[in-house]
């Protein structure tokens, strides 16, 4: 399979960025590199990162298709997740160091997920859901006040804001990381929040390469957007001219609104198409 360069990819158009992407499952049990990037996206915004020589597994949502009910209150009624996983649940957990959790709802992290997981693998969570974790019987379970190091990486906690007004209250605390590594670009993960001071403070601060964001505008009938819709991500991309930007969370579950046919209506609209990656399901992108 083709590689790209870190600056090749920046300057690439969209189309043969995502030319780069394999077939679902031809980097899933892969080795690494050091210095290699590389982003998986299984479903929602559960991926698989390759970065800094080690595999990290992002908010894992391992259920089938159809196996949990609707989110209530919501304009598409549909039970979810509303489409598969590209590979078996248990190929998605095979062979990871560690799991990232932006934060536990279902959605993120749910009973698959915690019976499939050995209870000895790393967990890096928020504060918030520290308890949480280590009460479903896991025993590495460690939270991210403001850095923590490990195996030669750098993950800091970012804030972000789950909505706004009384929405936003009952959404509850989430988090964002930035990852760094020597060698490798540094990979700021918004989370699942709208733009907001915090992630405006975030891309000021850390400046990023890459910037994950959760896209989808999930939305209840009240309260509106609790992640990203077309403005927030064109926020992004203006508040972070020289960063790649990856917009997951799309067409997956009941309340996202925002399909990635929208999202690139948008972003053409606002010209800045070209500078975002848009991956499918099961899609893995060579990020350096």
């Amino acid at each position: 399979m083709k590689q790209v360069d870190r600056r090749a990819f920046m300057t690439s158009t969209i189309g043969t960025a995502l030319a780069l992407a394999g077939p679902a499952g031809a980097w899933a049990q892969g080795p690494t590199r050091a210095g290699e990037t590389r982003w998986h996206l299984l479903r929602n915004a559960t991926s698989r990162i390759h970065y800094g020589g080690r595999t990290i597994l992002l908010d894992p949502y391992l259920s089938d298709a159809g196996a949990l009910p609707a989110f209530n209150n919501t304009p598409n009624p549909r039970r979810n997740p509303l489409v598969p996983l590209p590979m078996p649940a248990r190929d998605v957990v095979a062979g990871i160091d560690a799991v990232l959790l932006t934060h536990t709802h279902v959605d993120h992290w749910d009973v698959p997920a915690r019976e499939l997981l050995p209870k000895g693998t790393p967990i890096f969570t928020q504060p918030a859901d520290q308890a949480r974790v280590r009460e479903a019987g896991f025993t590495d379970v460690r939270s991210i006040d403001d850095t923590l190091t490990w195996e030669g990486l750098s993950v800091t906690r970012t804030g972000g804001q789950h909505g706004r007004g009384e929405v936003g209250t009952r959404m509850g605390t989430v988090s964002g990381y930035v990852l760094r590594h020597a060698g490798s670009p540094t990979l700021y993960i918004a989370g699942a929040t709208i733009w907001c001071p915090d992630v405006e403070e975030a891309l000021r601060r850390h400046r990023p390469d890459i910037v994950v964001v959760n896209a989808g505008e999930a939305q209840f009938l009240e309260g509106g957007p609790i992640i990203m819709g077309v403005a927030d991500v064109v926020q992004v991309c203006r508040a972070a001219p020289a960063a790649t930007v990856v917009a997951v969370h799309m067409e997956a579950v009941n309340h996202c609104v925002l399909s990635r046919a929208g999202l690139r209506a948008g972003l053409d609209a606002a010209a800045v198409r070209n500078r975002i990656l848009i991956p499918g399901d099961g899609e893995q992108i060579a990020l350096s």
